[in-house]
């Protein structure tokens, strides 16, 4: 929702840095990692290169005929390696040329010195070996006498224990490093190492840098809620003003609403007008799988604030770590949301709280957060943020309607009066709805009608003007919508029609009937038994006209059904029951009910004795008036769909002066004034248009 830009904000604003302004790319940061392992892959080259030469193994018995009996030995090193002796052979350097040993060149590695061992061999024992070659010099005294030397162990490099020792320290350092590195989201962070930075808050950070756009003069339809933000920003650019008093800033305020009201628009536009550091995240952005995580991030978010303050929070959706503690426990289990509850509690107003945190949170579900968050020193304001009223959908018209090529018949002040209970984000979807319609028909403007079509879409769903509907059908469907016609417009609590149409739209809705509510916050229980009796129009008008009934009134029951037991289970407006509320808000009572057996049963009964008295009440008042409904369906099918004038045509001027909330806005009458004991959507909202559905196919 946005204001008009003309009207210049009384705070004066700073000079911003322009954000478009292109830097040259920062040259890529040095990644110490790659030292760590220029220095690993260093200690195993030099192990390889100081390794020696292992020798090629073979038999005994081939190193006697091939080798020993040729006199082409030149020493032998024997070394115990375990249970049994290694024989180590060398063979001369002239022997070496000759075709056998060809080989030898082929098999050693590119770092190998050549000196030898080039063979080895293994036997029993010392004592084994040296009787073997005793042997084999006696046999044949040529072979002369075969230098034997006996070596406790093979020196090389890699057998050095100290060696090893200090390369598998290295190793171990290296390793360390890195995950300590990862886990700190060093240069070795990335998308791999998300993982180490589990416990680090998510919040992203609007600062000078990244400055926010929206101001208030941005939001409009919000002037309430406005004002009680704008003194927490006028605090935080002019402190002495309220500290001069005596007064201190409130430590966090909580924005309450319906889905669509511009909560979190609000919370941009503070962060746009303080100029101070603001810190935005979801309340989903503390739950993790793992135990602790949530409660860490916590901490890790109000380090981070302490170190920008004085600094601003807002955290959305709340109720997604401030549910009420205590509920739906598993026990013995542990519960990683109240464990981040805690900490976000003592966070905002704990032992060791320091000032210049502000915390701003959002929320459609109050009723479900925990009392100990919503007291004062935390959320010392709550501010409500309602649907807009009459003077709140002009202005966010307004607002909408300006980037739009407009005909001159396009009124803002109509568009807002056709639009009882829409909210900011729903307004601008018709305003972008009506401009594609229009280019759809090649349009030059938008113009009324396309407004019209594009609240019927939002209200209804898509037309669909390619569905078949077999004659039957669309002849119960009139009648259906006929029924609610004539039941609205002979009944004198009901709001006036606006239309009545039996054009296929949305998933299911085979037609519906529009209205135009006044908007109203307390209801009698008149009024309450008319809209029942108009929702029973369209059942009532199938039953008397083909003696039979359809699916068609799935909606209507729905709504017939949830009015009843409002009336006898919450608004005590039945004699028998009294003036008991059983109203559970907070859900409390959903294992349990707060009344007995008896009770329950009295409260169905009632609630079907009602239904069957709206019943009763809406097929006399049909019966009376059947050939208007016979005109109305009639006309219907020829038309497909009828206005408030066409009614009048058929039916006559309304026997009831009901002058709408567009007339009296427009005569500039003054708005009714909002109490606090509204009938919750949950259980009624007059202001919604009924909608006949066809129930799902079985």
């Amino acid at each position: 929702m946005k204001d008009n830009k003309d009207n210049k904000s009384e705070s004066p604003k700073p000079i911003r840095k322009i954000l478009n302004k292109k830097t040259p790319p920062k040259p890529p940061k040095f990644n110490i990692m790659w030292i760590y392992g220029i220095i690993v892959l260093a200690f195993l080259l030099a192990s390889t290169l100081l390794s020696g030469d292992a020798g090629k193994r073979i038999t005994y018995q081939d190193f006697e005929t091939k080798m020993l009996k040729q006199h082409d030995v030149d020493k032998l090193i024997a070394y115990k390696s375990g249970d049994l002796i290694i024989a180590e052979v060398y063979i001369k350097k002239e022997s070496l040329n000759k075709p056998q040993y060809s080989e030898l060149s082929k098999d050693q590695h590119m770092f190998a010195t050549g000196n030898g061992p080039q063979y080895t061999f293994t036997d029993d024992s010392y004592e084994s070996l040296k009787k073997s070659i005793a042997a084999a010099e006696a046999s044949d005294p040529t072979i002369g006498d075969i230098s034997l030397e006996l070596q406790q162990g093979r020196e090389s490099f890699l057998s050095n224990w100290l060696v090893q020792g200090v390369i598998m320290v290295i190793l171990f350092a290296a390793v360390w490093i890195f995950i300590m590195r990862r886990m700190s989201g060093g240069s070795g962070g990335g998308p791999g190492g998300q993982i180490f930075n589990i416990g680090k808050s998510k919040a992203t950070l609007f600062d000078k840098e990244a400055q926010v756009t929206v101001t208030f003069n941005d939001v409009a339809g919000l002037e309430e809620a406005k004002q009680e933000v704008m003194e927490i920003v006028d605090f935080l650019k002019n402190p002495k003003k309220y500290t001069n008093l005596g007064g201190k800033i409130p430590k966090g305020a909580l924005l309450v609403g319906s889905p669509g009201t511009g909560k979190t628009l609000l919370a941009k536009a503070v962060a746009g007008e303080a100029h101070v550091p603001f810190f935005s995240l979801s309340g989903s952005d503390f739950v993790e799988m793992f135990v602790g995580v949530g409660a860490s991030r916590v901490r890790d978010l109000f380090r981070q604030a302490k170190d920008k303050a004085p600094c601003i929070i807002f955290i959305d959706e709340i109720d997604a770590i401030g549910r009420a503690r205590g509920k739906n426990n598993i026990v013995g289990g542990n519960d990683e949301r109240e464990n981040t509850l805690n900490q976000l509690l003592v966070e905002m107003d704990g032992f060791g709280t320091d000032s210049g945190i502000i915390i701003l949170a959002a929320t459609n579900r109050p009723d479900v957060l925990d009392s100990a968050l919503l007291r004062p020193g935390r959320f010392d304001r709550q501010v409500s943020i309602d649907k807009p009223d009459l003077n709140g959908r002009e202005q966010i018209f307004k607002v909408h309607l300006k980037p739009i090529k407009l005909s001159d018949d396009v009124d803002a002040k109509k568009l807002s009066a056709q639009t009882p209970g829409f909210a900011g984000a729903e307004i601008a979807n018709v305003c972008n709805e009506a401009a594609l319609i229009a280019a759809r028909k090649n349009k030059e403007a938008v113009d009324m009608s396309d407004f019209q079509d594009a609240i019927d879409r939002v209200i209804g769903g898509l037309e669909k003007k390619n569905t078949l509907i077999s004659p039957e059908e669309k002849n119960v469907v009139a009648y259906h919508e006929a029924g609610h016609a004539i039941a609205g417009w002979f009944l004198e609590h009901t709001d006036p029609l606006v239309k009545v149409s039996i054009v296929p739209r949305g998933v299911a809705a085979l037609g519906y009937a529009q209205y135009l509510p006044n908007e109203r916050f307390l209801v009698s229980k008149e009024e309450l038994m008319d809209d029942m009796i108009l929702s029973m129009g369209g059942r009532v008008a199938e039953d008397i006209t083909f003696g039979k009934i359809t699916t068609g009134a799935l909606s209507d029951l729905e709504r017939i059904t949830r009015l009843a037991y409002g009336m006898v289970k919450i608004y005590g407006m039945n004699a028998k029951v009294g003036n008991l509320s059983f109203y559970d808000p907070q859900g409390e009572n959903q294992f349990s009910k707060p009344y007995s057996d008896a009770t329950a049963e009295l409260i169905d009964s009632e609630v079907r004795n009602l239904v069957e008295e709206v019943y009763a009440n809406t097929k006399t008042l049909l019966i009376k008036h059947r050939d208007g409904l016979e005109k109305v369906a009639k006309k219907l099918l020829e038309k497909e769909v009828l206005f408030q004038a066409d009614l009048e045509d058929i039916l006559g001027k309304r026997p009831f002066e009901h002058r709408t909330a567009y007339d009296k806005f427009v005569n500039g009458e003054p708005a009714l004034i909002p109490d606090n004991n509204a009938i919750p959507d949950s259980i009624i909202n007059p202001e919604l248009s009924s909608i006949d559905g066809e129930a799902p196919k079985l």
